[in-house]
């Protein structure tokens, strides 16, 4: 209507400006292709924008990334490693001026850190003949610490000695042995044993074990055994499978070569004079790592391990190393460069890395390295340190072997070769830039105090080895002392056998027994070692001959405890020590409900123990009798009062066949003082430990384990499966003569053990 409207007033209006005939044209088809046609100009302007966005954005984006890589170069730039530049011939020397040592000369040192009041084992120290200990002291140290005959430096005396390595030495850490090290050498040192603070030279003597001299009147010219070098691809040793402990790893082993225990098949000979670092071996405690300790390790039981001090001192070929540590070690002036100790690395690394260091270049001038049979006895304080503090050892030990052995130096010499690999190992990441300072800085010191560098000599890997023929081969089959196990808690998982072993071992494993075999030690001794070693600390065999191929020890039986005394104090963490004889069989397992802290003895055993009137019998007796009433005079108070308790009647004599008894830790210092007022008497075996045992204690607090055991005084001719029971914890008697008895054995013992059956 309103467009008609518009047509009829249409001469009345003027006229609209003409409109394009496409404005309101007739509604199209919108199909793709149309719209595409229609829209290409658009289309075609749109995409010209993005590009030139994006290649506005391209070309941003590669500016900064140019400025990235020239700003990431700079970095590398500044973070490369300098290598220090030395002018060796202007280096001016440093003297004592600070300290009240200065004018102080000695050939021999030992040097140790500490960190707390002196220990009995420093105490030890210095009481070695001929050898000044010198203390070094850290941020734990106590101001007033003191130890007459050693020598203490503070941590303000370190600081005024003029030392370079002072700058880069943590304040509480025992790398600061390297001030010590230096002051010796300034104050005449030409030998240094590294040493620690819970050692004890065996015998408080350096000398009878360790090689001290190696030129001169008093030098031991002699040839010594060593390792094979064969097999080139061997790299490093585990050295207490040669010392008859093959289930133990040093710390610094690489962990990959941990399972490595078979034993030498042959060694060679060099001979003797170049072994500038010399490594002990430690009874007791060890050198261990983390590992090793908290795997083997049973609740708060100390170790006490101990190694074969029979077998020869062992040297290392170049082209295979071995870990050294810093605490059982000695180091002749021709190595003093080497007691360097890493700055960079972790705590417990230390040592072991500069040990690796220094065999390596100890080769550059025609040294080695030879380990020796135990030296000192470390004991375990139930502590180890934290894995966190040995993981530059896990990490990278292996790889920094392979890498020192295929390592070769241009240079001329030493301090030069050894600043050269301390720069490449810091490269390589071993150690950091720090230790590149270090090491020059140390190096500054040992010629400003007057050292000597040695000469180089010819590297023997780079020359052809001869091969070994059969008449250089030199024989040596190491001991298989008892294993150290898996100290793993029994769970609802494990086998119910495996758990008894566990339990049992657990239980006594720290006790220690000592075996008296009247029978042929040859047939039996192992036999023996491998039933009862499964479940004791160790077993000491003592026998009428002895041998030294099977460890077995010298004794007379109607003696025995007179060789007592010797073994308690060589197992000195022990918590008890049980003697057995070869005829009586001790059923282990029924040992569970003993008190280990009394002593068991068969004094209600009838057969056993009897108590027998002077009167009217022999003249062995009497004379028995006689020495008895005179060690009770002479006895203390104590041992007196305790054994007239008994003993009431003075005309009786006390007799016990003693096959088996247990003397506890705490009754240890009893017993070795009622041997000693026996004296050179010649008390009988029989006669004296129950004597022993009236005197130390009550026998109402004797524990009554063995009063049930098996006993029967007539020898019996055949071993017989009816007299033998499971259930008792002992019997006798039973006879082992031979491999077949000793299996028979087993196979009946199997009936309270069934592990035993995998033993034949």
């Amino acid at each position: 209507m309103l467009v008609q409207e518009r047509s009829n007033a249409k001469a009345q209006i003027r006229t609209l400006p003409s409109i394009h005939p496409n404005r309101f044209s007739e509604t199209k088809s919108l199909d793709f292709s149309t719209w595409i046609s229609e829209n290409l100009y658009k289309i075609f302007a749109i995409v010209l924008l993005i590009a030139t966005v994006a290649a506005l954005f391209f070309l941003r984006n590669v500016g900064d990334t140019a400025a990235l890589l020239c700003f990431e170069s700079r970095s590398k730039e500044l973070e490369k490693i300098e290598f220090p530049q030395i002018k060796w011939s202007s280096i001016k020397p440093i003297v004592d001026k600070s300290s009240p040592f200065a004018s102080f000369r000695s050939e021999q040192w030992i040097v140790v850190s500490v960190s707390n009041y002196p220990s009995d084992s420093q105490r030890n120290l210095v009481k070695i003949k001929g050898w000044q200990v010198l203390a070094i002291g850290n941020s734990r140290t106590p101001q007033d610490w003191s130890l007459k005959g050693a020598i203490f430096l503070s941590l303000e005396q370190q600081s005024n000695l003029g030392f370079r390595v002072v700058d880069y030495l943590p304040y509480d850490s025992y790398v600061r042995k390297t001030v010590g090290y230096l002051f010796a050498i300034q104050h005449g040192a030409k030998k240094i044993f590294d040493a620690d603070d819970r050692g004890e030279v065996l015998d408080f003597d350096l000398g009878k074990h360790f090689d001290v001299e190696l030129i001169g009147e008093n030098a031991r010219q002699e040839v010594i055994v060593q390792y094979s070098h064969e097999n080139p691809n061997r790299t490093v040793v585990n050295p207490y499978i040669h010392f008859g402990q093959r289930s133990i790893w040093p710390r610094g082993l690489p962990l990959e070569n941990v399972g490595e225990i078979g034993h030498e098949e042959y060694y060679t000979e060099v001979f003797g004079g170049k072994q500038f670092i010399q490594q002990g071996i430690s009874n007791g405690l060890p050198d261990v790592d983390s590992v090793f300790y908290f795997t083997r390790k049973s609740g708060v039981e100390a170790f006490d391990i101990h190694f074969d001090d029979r077998a020869p001192k062992v040297a290392l070929p170049q082209g295979t190393m071995v870990p050294l540590n810093s605490f059982n070690t000695i180091i002749h002036s021709s190595a003093f460069w080497a007691l360097m100790l890493p700055v960079s690395v972790s705590t417990m690394a230390s040592d072991i890395i500069r040990g690796y260091w220094a065999q390596r270049l100890l080769w550059e001038i025609g040294g080695y390295v030879v380990v020796y049979p135990p030296t000192v006895h470390r004991y375990d304080r139930i502590e180890s340190y934290p894995f966190s503090e040995e993981k530059d050892l896990h990490v990278n030990v292996g790889r920094l072997i392979k890498f020192l052995v295929l390592w070769r130096s241009g240079k001329h010499r030493l301090f030069e070769k050894i600043l050269e690999l301390s720069y490449v190992m810091a490269e390589e990441g071993f150690w950091t830039d720090k230790d590149v300072k270090f090491t020059a800085a140390w190096l500054q010191d040992l010629l400003a105090v007057g050292y000597q560098q040695p000469r180089l000599m010819s590297l023997e890997l780079d020359r052809p080895r001869a091969n070994i023929g059969h008449g250089d081969r030199k024989e040596f089959v190491p001991q298989k002392l008892p294993s150290v196990h898996l100290g793993v808690e029994e769970t609802g998982t494990v086998n119910y056998e495996i758990g008894n072993l566990i339990r049992w071992r657990k239980t006594f494993g720290n006790v220690v027994l000592v075996m008296f075999c009247s029978g042929p030690v040859e047939r039996t001794a192992l036999e023996w070692r491998l039933l009862y070693g499964r479940i004791f600390k160790t077993v000491i065999i003592l026998s009428e001959q002895k041998n030294r191929g099977l460890a077995v020890e010298e004794g007379k039986l109607d003696h025995a405890y007179k060789y007592l005394p010797k073994i308690f104090s060589r197992y000195t963490g022990a918590e008890g020590f049980l003697f057995l004889q070869d005829n009586t069989i001790l059923n282990y397992w029924n040992l569970m409900q003993a008190e280990k802290t009394k002593l068991w003895i068969s004094n209600r055993v009838a057969e056993s123990w009897t108590t027998v009137s002077i009167n009217g019998n022999s003249d062995w007796f009497s004379k028995q009798a006689d020495m008895i009433k005179k060690i009770v005079s002479t006895m203390p108070v104590h041992f007196q009062l305790s054994y007239k308790q008994t003993m009431e009647n003075e005309q009786s004599l006390a007799i016990c066949s003693s096959e088996v008894f247990y003397v506890p830790r705490r009754f240890v210092a009893d017993f070795v003082d009622l041997v000693n007022l026996v004296g050179n008497l010649d008390v009988h075996h029989k006669v004296a430990i129950p004597m022993f045992f009236l005197s130390m204690d009550s026998p109402q607090n004797f524990d009554s384990l063995l009063d049930s055991m098996i006993y029967k005084r007539e020898p019996v001719s055949v071993n017989s499966t009816i007299f033998y029971s499971a259930q008792v914890p002992a019997i006798h008697p039973w006879t082992v003569s031979s491999e077949q008895d000793f299996i028979e054995l087993i196979r009946i013992m199997a009936a309270g053990d069934p592990l035993l059956m995998e033993l034949v």
